[in-house]
Formats: C-alpha cells, sequence, structure tokens
C-alpha cells in the first residue's frame, strides 16, 4: 500500500447531527493512519451541515470534503454512491471505512462495485500489517477481521492489491476516543457531480422512530437470555435493571422468540456495548452473544449450568436458579 494514500471515513448524518458510527470510525481510522504515516480525511454529503463539520477534528479527521446540495439534504442510494465514487477518484485515499449501518450497507457495494475494488463488510476490528502469498510480500496493508461461519471463527480477509481496501465496521465495536477541542479540520468545499436524472427518487416525507433502548449509552445492563425468558424472569431482569438506574438487554433467541424487540438485543447481530457492569441472566454465553459485550468493564454471569461458556469471560460467576439469584439481588440491593 502507497503510503502516501490517506484514510477516508463516509460521514453519516441524520436529522442534520453527524452519526455516533462516524465518529467511531475516525478513531479507528487515526489509529490506521498513524501507523500508516497518513492523515484522517473524510467525505460528508447532505445540506447546510458546514456548523456540524468541525466537531470531526476533535475526533482526529484534519479534513473534510463537503458536498452540499438540497437535493442530498435526504439519503438516496444512487447520488450519494456516485458522490463518494468521485470524491474517492479526486483524492485517491488507500482506506476507506464506512459504518455498517442501513445506509454504509447501501453505499459501500455501490462505490466497490464503480471502483472494481475490495470491500470486506461488518468488521469487528481493523488492524496494519503484512501478508505473504507463495513468494510475494505485502508490507503494511489492511487486515479486515470479522466473525465467520456464523461467529464461530474470526477471519482476517485482506486484499493487498486492491486501491483503495474499503471496510464496513459495526457500530459500537470501535471505542469512540475522548474529544480534543483544540484540534482544528479544514473543510473543502466540492461541487456536487450528480445530475436530475441521478434521483430515481423523491423523499416526501422522514418518519423516525427512537430506539425503545439506548443500550449503547447505558452503563449498566442486565440482559435476560433463554434461561430467563418466562414473563417472571423477564419481569425480574427487567426490576434489577430499573433499581440499578440501567437497562433491559437479551440476546438473540430471546428476540427471534417475539419475546423482546431488536432494539434490546446484544450481540453480533445485535447492538456491541461496553457498560461499566453487564449482568448476564440465564445467557449461554455463545461467541455471537459474547462478540457484543465482551468488553464490558464488569461482567456478572448467572447460568443454572456450571459449565455455560458465558463464565469464561465473567469476573463473577453465580450457578443456580436464575428467578431466585434475581429475587435475592433486587432485595439486596433496595436493602443496601
Amino acid at each position: 500500500m502507497n503510503n502516501k494514500k490517506n484514510v477516508m471515513v463516509f460521514i453519516e448524518s441524520r436529522a442534520g447531527k453527524i452519526a455516533e458510527v462516524s465518529l467511531e470510525l475516525l478513531g479507528a481510522a487515526t489509529d490506521l493512519a498513524k501507523k500508516l504515516g497518513v492523515q484522517v480525511e473524510a467525505v460528508a454529503i447532505g445540506h447546510n451541515l458546514i456548523d456540524e463539520l468541525s466537531v470531526l477534528g476533535h475526533y482526529g479527521c484534519q479534513r473534510v470534503y463537503y458536498i452540499d446540495d438540497k437535493r442530498l439534504n435526504h439519503f438516496t442510494s444512487i447520488p450519494y454512491a456516485k458522490t463518494v465514487v468521485s470524491t474517492i477518484q479526486a483524492h485517491n485515499p488507500g482506506i476507506v471505512l464506512f459504518g455498517a449501518t442501513t445506509m454504509g450497507r447501501d453505499v459501500a457495494p455501490r462505490v466497490a462495485s464503480a471502483l472494481k475494488c475490495g470491500l470486506t463488510a461488518d468488521c469487528t476490528d481493523l488492524k496494519i500489517g503484512e501478508h505473504k502469498i507463495k513468494d510475494k510480500s505485502y508490507q503494511d496493508i489492511l487486515l479486515q477481521i470479522r466473525p465467520a461461519f456464523g461467529g464461530n471463527i474470526i477471519a482476517t480477509i485482506v486484499s493487498p492489491e486492491s486501491v483503495p481496501s474499503m471496510a464496513t465496521v459495526r457500530e459500537g465495536v470501535m471505542k469512540m476516543v475522548t474529544p480534543n477541542p483544540d484540534l482544528t479540520i479544514e473543510i473543502i468545499s466540492e461541487a456536487c457531480q450528480v445530475s436530475d436524472d441521478d434521483f430515481l427518487t423523491e423523499v416526501l416525507e422522514v418518519i423516525s422512530e427512537e430506539r425503545a433502548v439506548n443500550l449503547k449509552a447505558a452503563q449498566i445492563i442486565v440482559s435476560a437470555g433463554m434461561g430467563a425468558s418466562d414473563p417472571e424472569a423477564i419481569t425480574l431482569a427487567q426490576d434489577l435493571a430499573h433499581a440499578l438506574c440501567g437497562e433491559l438487554g437479551c440476546s438473540r433467541p430471546v428476540v427471534d422468540s417475539g419475546i423482546l424487540d431488536k432494539d434490546h438485543q446484544v450481540g453480533q447481530t445485535g447492538i456491541t456495548v461496553r457498560p461499566n457492569l453487564y449482568i448476564a441472566c440465564g445467557i449461554s454465553g455463545q461467541i455471537q452473544h459474547r462478540a457484543g459485550m465482551s468488553e464490558a468493564k464488569r461482567i456478572i454471569a448467572i447460568n443454572k449450568d456450571p459449565h455455560a461458556p458465558i463464565f469464561a469471560i465473567a469476573h463473577y460467576a453465580i450457578v443456580g436458579d436464575v428467578k431466585d439469584i434475581l429475587t435475592k439481588m433486587i432485595k439486596a440491593y433496595k436493602k443496601a
């Protein structure tokens, strides 16, 4: 990889505000750029975002290419993808990162197809390293790390001859850095190059619905698995969460069974969280779930199976009946 090629982040905005996943990616991009000796830049698309873009500098972005057009006020696939393609072609970054969101998963494959370059989806880690293929060695290439085969293995994917190397990264897996208000950013306005013919649809109205629960911001999470999925156990888990001023989470089977909605789901296909305290109730601890909560500062696991995989990463393991233990925990906390 040419060390002069910068690391670029696709900036998402929602209702005129920069999306958290973009700020998370800037932290990851900064780490990659330092190892390569290059800079971090970004591409932002929308309308009347100029006042929001300065915050990108606080998270390590040194330059943002801003395409402002009233027609781009709401996300539409083709115009956004074409704009990103033209920006990449004009500035030739070595790495381009997208959030693995609805928008990122829509735009990134279109961009990769247009540029005929590699794209790895749903990465959970990114590193700079080397790779050897037979007698050929590649230095300072992007190692794109993601779960594979249903989360049963972790695969490292490389595209050493792809320029740029592109990846979508799951929300929450990259730790957001502490913003530095002393850092500044260069905002470069660029002309919109898409025509009216590229807008195949028109957004007439946007109806947004907030999540039922904000697990990413929660410092304490009490999560229920299938071992704590009957109405009584769910109520107890909810009561403990409320007593601790936390939030109720769950594993994927609980969502698939229709017991709780997806906003509560923690794990590989749910939300990645880093709370101060994570209490896993009746969760076996398959790798798909652990991928979304293993970085919690303290993990308490409750399970009747002493050999449950969740105990391998728990700081405190409690073997016993979930409902009995939850009842005692609630009582003890309220008494204290």
